[in-house]
């Protein structure tokens, strides 16, 4: 019998490139990962890519590639993270990402100089009082936090998601300016969204620049400055998005899901997407809180088909940029694997292992787009010859590269669930088989 169960696991940010402090090796490569080598050499190998090949992804659009759905679908990092903290947002509504940040004035235009400011509770407590809202030509914004410094910005009115994004991610350069984006077409509907995104850029902008004005004269930076703290004048936004509708997680795929993973973007796209969720335990000792996470995976399956058991450490150990430290944090993750060998072994269960994106230990950039490791474990996979876990041995495996909704669709083929191309035993287009359908009834109702 094939397995009936999937347990996806993903270590965020895990592939890398080559550093020479480890010898010209990945970090993944250089770790000592007997757990992770041991299910590469039992089972199917290959590399994925929740996009294109080179493209840099973000963990929320790669992670809904990931869980099946197409990009066109996608909301945008903005709502998810509106919908994890809990706001109940209109389809209408636009969400941003939104952060506090030290800006200045030079050449009469904003400035970034320091992107992520620290601030205690009582100081963004007090920053979020001075700016929370804002009406201006029929449109509405309010700041809803999120964590520390974070927040989001819900728009409401005839708005539009096509703008521009104002933090430039970097300290030192000027924040670009808020501007429609320019569309690939120009219907009718595209014309009235044009103005939307005009009013929608024009409006917004007054806001910041609203905040920067309240901000920069704000008593609290006169007691930051006297204790050598940055002041913080202002928001930096990105990433804006509204809701798009999309089938529920469990009609399109068959699978009763489950999400383990921290942040508000995680439950955010939980939410959306229809997926139970739960966060991942955080006492700061990695390899027993992941330990503990897989030790309570059998208890869910009484529950659940599928669990996402996702974890930040090697994507916040690459942003550390340092790849000594990821390799040490890969090892302590392989560890927790080896407290479930009875888990990973259980012939009832598919094991799927990957990463959503690769993050650099070195250089400028913050995601890269080069392909991560991909294993399939479990009963009827087939087994290639690869013999260790790492973006290059992964490369030899029959699983070839894997892309973006591919990965669901192994998932419902090696659990015997993937729907043979034509057969429609349901009105509503889903991929797996058989599909949850109305049996023909004997005697038809008078009344259809």
């Amino acid at each position: 019998m094939m397995p009936d169960k999937c347990l996806l696991i993903v270590l965020d940010g895990l592939g890398d490139r080559s550093h020479e402090v480890l010898d010209w090796q990945t970090p993944l490569q250089a770790a000592h990962t007997p757990h992770l080598d041991h299910l590469a050499r039992n089972g199917a190998n290959g590399l994925y890519h929740a996009g294109s090949l080179g493209e840099a992804l973000p963990s929320e659009t790669a992670h809904f590639a990931m869980f099946g759905y197409d990009r066109k679908d996608f909301p945008g990092r903005g709502p998810l993270e509106a919908l994890g903290v809990g706001v109940d947002l209109a389809r209408d509504e636009v969400a941003i990402l939104a952060h506090f940040a030290a800006l200045e004035e030079r050449d009469g235009c904003l400035a970034l100089v320091r992107d992520v400011p620290r601030a205690d509770e009582e100081e963004v407590a007090a920053l979020i009082r001075a700016v929370d809202k804002w009406e201006q030509d029929g449109i509405r914004i309010r700041y809803v936090p999120v964590k520390g410094v974070f927040g989001v910005l819900i728009l409401s009115g005839e708005v539009s998601p096509d703008i521009t994004d104002t933090g430039p991610m970097r300290d030192g350069r000027f924040l670009p300016d808020l501007l429609p984006l320019i569309s690939k077409h120009s219907t009718t509907l595209d014309a009235e969204n044009a103005v939307r995104a005009r009013n929608t850029a024009r409006v917004l902008r007054a806001y910041l620049l609203h905040t920067w004005d309240t901000l920069r004269e704000h008593p609290l930076n006169d007691r930051r400055r006297g204790a050598g703290l940055s002041p913080i004048t202002g928001l930096v936004t990105q990433r804006a998005g509204s809701l798009r509708p999309v089938p529920p997680f469990s009609r399109r795929f068959g699978l009763r899901g489950l999400s383990i993973a921290s942040g508000a973007v995680f439950r955010g796209l939980a939410r959306h997407l229809g997926l139970d969720w739960q966060a991942p335990r955080d006492t700061g000792d990695l390899a027993e809180d992941f330990a503990r996470d897989l030790a309570d995976v059998p208890e869910h399956f009484t529950r659940y088909d599928f669990i996402h058991l996702h974890t930040k450490a090697p994507d916040e150990a690459a942003h550390a940029k340092d790849p000594l430290l990821k390799k040490a944090v890969i090892e302590a993750l392989d560890r927790a694997l080896g407290t479930g060998k009875a888990l990973l072994e259980n012939p009832g269960l598919l094991v799927v292992v990957t990463a959503d994106h690769s993050t650099p230990s070195s250089g400028n950039m913050i995601h890269s787009g080069e392909p991560v490791p991909l294993l399939f474990h479990g009963t009827g996979v087939r087994r290639d010859v690869v013999t260790r876990f790492d973006e290059i041995h992964a490369a030899q495996g029959c699983l070839g590269c894997v892309r973006g909704t591919e990965l669901l669709r192994l998932i419902l083929n090696h659990l015997d669930m993937a729907r043979l191309e034509g057969v429609r035993d349901t009105p509503e287009d889903c991929l797996y088989w058989p599909g949850d359908y109305q049996p023909l009834p004997v005697r038809i109702p008078l009344s259809k």
